[in-house]
């Protein structure tokens, strides 16, 4: 069972006591506080963990402080999407809007290369609209010999840059806590001129105590993908691991499942799990065609199956797509092979607008249909 209590309710006032004191009598209820604090409210919810049957919601409602219960309905307590849950199914973070009603493109580079290759991609996202890019500055690697990144190293210009070129947000993977301050450092030595949403990897969904890390700061929203070889409730419940420490502002990712099943594809596309996520959290869902797909085959229509699979998934609802990109795929240290083409992206972007227009058509369709 979830308490919300009234928004800027004081925590060191007599009736936030005289609420505690009595879930604190509770026989066999423990009690988790989250906070929440926006630049004009603060909101907090208190966790009901045990046997909440017997509680009557009517009687909770009546305790001191609480504006609204919520009987938990779902497994993943924190960002489960529960019967008459009011809270909202959106953030806003440096201005942009990430919710299950909206959809943001990050195109951009897999892994930072050069500097010249950072500025002419951020240039041709500025001169098509858009504000989010991806940038991966630390990457993982199957083999240990491979490019891992270049790491703390390419984050002041990257940031200088993605300022420079009008970019709020960016998406960048980290694989152990120490990224997370030298993002920091990195973002006040360039005067924050952007923003980060950390991206957690596949490889790293069950890595447990990153997730605790990660989620204990507020600072940064998460993108955290789907485990390549894991169950969809593992993935879940790894996204309420970051919740669970504090961090709610999550992006549930699908970026295929990892099976020979899904040959000649890289992956096996999973973009139907969309509606399913959004089923049964609140969180906005990301596709990832680039390394679901994860070449540049195209089909006999001459669509690109990135571009085919994309439009899948956007149509299906997605929120978020995270995309490759490269002024010179061939010089790319990571992915080459799939990345589109710069000349490809105002025509990629009016392909996701097209798809998004179609899901549009297809709710109001069924909307009408519920009408009738």
């Amino acid at each position: 069972m979830i308490l919300i209590l009234a928004s800027n309710t004081d925590t060191q006032g007599a009736a936030y006591r005289q609420l505690t004191a009595f879930l604190a009598s509770l026989e066999g209820i423990n009690t988790r506080v989250h906070t929440e604090r926006g630049t004009e409210k603060t909101l907090t919810e208190i966790y009901l963990i045990g046997n909440t049957n017997a509680l009557d919601i009517n009687d909770m409602m009546a305790l001191p402080c609480v504006e609204n219960v919520v009987r938990v309905s779902e497994e993943y307590r924190v960002l489960g999407r529960h019967q008459d849950d009011p809270r909202p199914s959106h953030f806003e973070y440096k201005g942009v809007r990430f919710g299950q009603d909206t959809l943001n493109v990050f195109a951009g580079l897999c892994a930072v290369g050069d500097q010249e290759h950072v500025e002419t991609m951020l240039k041709a996202l500025r001169d098509n609209g858009q504000v989010c890019t991806r940038m991966g500055a630390y990457k993982p690697r199957t083999s240990p010999y491979a490019f891992q990144g270049h790491g703390k190293k390419c984050l002041p210009y990257v940031f200088d840059l993605a300022g420079k070129y009008g970019m709020k947000v960016i998406a960048m993977e980290i694989t152990h806590e120490s990224h997370l301050e030298e993002i920091r450092e990195a973002l006040q030595q360039t005067g924050s001129p952007t923003g980060v949403m950390l991206q957690i990897g596949t490889r790293n969904t069950q890595n447990f105590e990153l997730l605790k890390i990660v989620g204990r700061q507020q600072e940064f929203p998460v993108l955290l993908k789907r485990g390549f070889g894991i169950t969809l409730d593992e993935s879940l419940n790894a996204a309420e691991y970051l919740a669970s420490e504090g961090n709610r502002n999550v992006v549930f990712g699908l970026r295929g499942m990892k099976t020979n099943m899904g040959d000649p594809h890289r992956n096996f596309v999973d973009f139907a799990h969309v509606p399913v996520v959004k089923r049964l959290t609140r969180m906005p869902v990301c596709i990832d065609p680039s390394h679901s797909v994860g070449t540049r085959s195209a089909a006999p229509d001459g669509i690109l199956d990135v571009m085919h699979i994309t439009a899948q998934g956007v149509m299906a609802g997605a929120n978020m797509v995270l995309v490759d990109f490269h002024p010179a795929p061939a010089k790319a240290l990571v992915d080459g092979p799939q990345a589109l083409l710069l000349k490809e992206l105002p025509y990629f972007l009016e392909d996701v607008q097209i798809a998004r227009e179609a899901y549009l058509k297809r709710v109001a369709l069924q909307q009408k249909f519920a009408s009738t």
